[in-house]
């Protein structure tokens, strides 16, 4: 009489294909994993650009975004820029890696300009670096002007490609 199903040997065979085809999964998953949380945070970094500019000239007050203490890779924090009272903070849940020039932080001027400490315009970017070859980097660029964008139709900054 025959039975119906796989022997130990099938079942076996089947295992290690599976097993084989999620390891070669594995670091397709991370890197499109990592991709995707620096996407995110430039999205949300973006947001608070706007937001704080946005407060700004609503409230006719300074306000002021700067990084958290270890940098703009680890959060951000929007504050008043003159009583120095909280008005966001995000923390990001794994560090990215930044470059750029607005290592200090921005200052938005109660008309919604970027301002320097010496009180010049303050145009510049923030770049975010991808963490492996092929990874796509963004870019979030403010203008003199106070608008804010973000660019991914770019070339790896030199900065970008050091350790």
């Amino acid at each position: 009489m025959w039975q119906h199903g796989a022997t130990l040997i099938q079942m076996m065979l089947a295992l290690a294909l599976v097993a084989v085809l999620a390891q070669l999964a594995t670091p397709s998953y991370t890197a499109l994993s990592q991709d995707l949380q620096r996407a995110a945070a430039a999205q949300q970094l973006l947001q608070a650009f706007r937001s704080a500019r946005s407060q700004a000239l609503l409230q006719q007050q300074a306000v002021r975004v700067e990084p958290l203490e270890a940098g703009w890779g680890v959060g951000w924090r929007v504050v008043d820029a003159d009583s120095g009272l909280l008005l966001a903070e995000q923390r990001l849940p794994q560090r990215v890696r930044t470059v750029g020039n607005l290592a200090d932080g921005v200052r938005f001027s109660a008309q919604g300009v970027p301002l320097r400490g010496s009180g010049g315009f303050h145009g510049g970017s923030l770049q975010i670096c991808p963490h492996a070859e092929g990874g796509q980097p963004r870019q979030i660029v403010l203008a003199p002007s106070g608008r804010v964008r973000l660019r991914t139709d770019m070339a790896v900054e030199p900065l970008c490609a050091g350790p």
